[in-house]
């Protein structure tokens, strides 16, 4: 399958997009806007990086080609053969997941919210651990993680958390992972060390383009301010900076705390609630699966997505795809990529994609 690598997408096509780009870009009133500049140039870079991809892909298939010729008589070439197959394996499963991601969305940076639930202390404990996970992930793609808020536990762990998560195709993979995430083990939190069934949810949105209209009135909305808890509240803000936002008709909530001033943390909050609202409006015009229903379901048991087992046995289970893998330490280290992938095929195989 990896021999046809070129051909995961159209690449005269991708050409042809790029082509018109360019020309827009050189266009004399290019900078009259800025944001709509800015966001030309990311969609032209993003379409440089899938054309140079596919032309790397090939260049090894011709690699490989060649090197078939030595590996019979040759054992230095049958290993560099090997290892070449190796890469190139990896480089084309990274490119078929990303093909599986064709929602208008799916290029967009995302914002990551975790909540612990069930579970007490170990609970907080799963949800700060899920964090680590996910920002692993993204160090692991190269992608960029702001913190905009965070409530740490009351012994251990974190009540909750929001991120937001920069680079390409961050929503359409991090989508994969909304739901509730369910945890058995020896909990190091009581003296008898029991085992404990922990619950955590992840909730997902795409950061929108700012020229999509989304109407918030002023008197659809609550905002309260207060002094910030993490780090940068005790070393940077004096005064009541944090900002904790309310939409009344959905009563979605939204806070940020981790910007330099007020005025910037309602900014943030705005963009985060603008993004869960557009969110929410697609799943009412596209009639879909409800996710964020399904997101915002009890945090306990019968709801998860995912089981991970580190006692009595050792195992992550995809409870939709039933993926598994007895490697919980590389999973929790941020070793997602087989998950989303097989979730996402299922959704191809299921139509709904």
């Amino acid at each position: 399958m990896w021999l046809n690598c070129g051909g995961f997408f159209d690449v005269d096509a991708k050409r042809l997009e790029l082509a018109q780009l360019e020309k827009q870009a050189s266009e004399p009133d290019f900078w009259n806007d800025q944001e709509k500049a800015q966001k030309v140039l990311q969609q032209r870079s993003r379409l440089e990086r899938a054309i140079n991809t596919a032309e790397e892909q090939r260049r090894a298939v011709d690699d490989i080609a060649v090197l078939f010729d030595f590996a019979a008589e040759d054992e230095a070439s049958a290993n560099e053969l090997r290892e070449a197959i190796k890469s190139l394996t990896a480089e084309v499963e990274e490119s078929e997941t990303q093909m599986l991601l064709g929602g208008p969305n799916d290029a967009n940076n995302a914002f990551l919210s975790i909540n612990s639930g069930a579970g007490g202390t170990d609970a907080q404990d799963f949800a700060e651990m899920l964090l680590r996970m996910y920002l692993r992930w993204a160090q692991k793609h190269g992608f960029k993680a702001e913190e905009i808020d965070l409530q740490p536990g009351e012994e251990a762990g974190i009540k909750s958390a929001s991120y937001r998560i920069e680079g390409d195709y961050a929503y359409g993979l991090l989508a994969c992972e909304v739901g509730v995430h369910r945890l058995v083990r020896m909990s190091p939190f009581n003296s008898g060390q029991s085992r404990e069934t922990s619950f955590a949810s992840v909730f997902v949105t795409p950061e929108i383009d700012d020229n999509i209209e989304i109407e918030i009135l002023d008197k659809d909305l609550r905002v309260d301010t207060y002094r910030s808890t993490g780090a940068g509240g005790q070393h940077i803000n004096t005064t009541d900076s944090a900002v904790r936002i309310t939409h009344l008709p959905t009563n979605i909530v939204v806070t940020c705390q981790n910007q330099r001033s007020q005025h910037q943390n309602r900014d943030v909050a705005m963009k985060v609630l603008k993004s869960r609202l557009y969110e929410l409006e697609l799943e009412k015009k596209q009639a879909e699966t409800n996710k964020l229903a399904a997101s915002k379901r009890d945090i306990s048991f019968g709801s998860q997505i995912r089981n991970y087992v580190l006692h009595p046995y050792r195992l992550v289970k995809d409870v939709r795809t039933k993926h598994e893998t007895s490697n919980v330490d590389a999973v929790l280290a941020g070793d997602l990529d087989d998950f989303i992938k097989e979730y996402l095929l299922s959704k191809r195989v299921d139509g709904s994609q």
